[in-house]
């Protein structure tokens, strides 16, 4: 008789039974970047443990004429802002001259003021030849992280690592080809959503993003 994984009691116990795992191996000049804003109380937790400096990766979403739903693309943060276009879907939109441009222009502006809000401006921190660790509450699709993983990879980071407490293994799948490594908790099977798989799953807020990353600044 088998018996379903026990629930994460919330976020931080996510992050501690993560950063276990993380503090077998060595990580030279680790930077943790977090996906807010659930991501953030998980990161937290492992950048703690590490003792490495906590910042956010800030992703949107390029979506298609009309269907702002579908995305076509992304733009990513980062001390050199990336576009990430998905060429097959492009061909399949056709969208018309300057819409890319302009939309990319537009996300990466809601990008800047999300930054204002979060991190009163302050400068992403470079990522060139760092350990970067990409941490998430969960994966359901798996389209965001995907984004910001082939970002990460054209800025020059050192190794990347996602991890994240659970997620559907036919997404791990196509993430592994993304990333340098993957640690994932729970793999279950079948996937429903990323919040059953939490005792208290509840928003996070703008107000607790900010705390945790000025409480992250007394260890750097």
């Amino acid at each position: 008789m088998t018996h379903p994984p026990r629930k994460f009691v919330d976020r931080q116990d996510a992050g501690r039974q993560l950063a276990d795992v993380l503090t077998k191996y060595n990580h030279p000049d680790p930077l943790i970047l977090a996906l807010p804003r659930g991501g953030v109380p998980v990161a937290f937790e492992i950048a703690r443990a590490l003792r490495a400096p906590l910042e956010l990766l800030l992703v949107r979403k390029i979506g298609a004429p009309r269907y702002p739903e579908f995305g076509i693309g992304a733009v990513v943060d980062g001390s050199d802002p990336q576009f990430v276009y998905n060429e097959e879907a492009m061909r399949a939109v056709d969208p018309p001259a300057g819409y890319v441009e302009a939309e990319s222009q537009r996300q990466l502006a809601e990008i800047e003021r999300r930054r204002e809000i979060y991190r009163g401006g302050r400068p992403p921190t470079p990522t060139e030849g760092r350990t970067v660790i990409i941490v998430d509450d969960g994966i359901a699709t798996g389209g965001t992280v995907k984004a910001a993983l082939k970002a990460l990879r054209k800025t020059g980071a050192g190794r990347i690592i996602l991890a994240v407490p659970v997620a559907p293994s036919g997404v791990l799948k196509e993430l592994e080809a993304e990333a340098d490594q993957v640690i994932c908790l729970q793999i279950p099977d079948p996937f429903l959503a990323v919040g059953l798989h939490y005792i208290d799953f509840d928003q996070t807020s703008d107000e607790e993003v900010i705390r945790l990353l000025g409480e992250a600044e007394a260890w750097i």
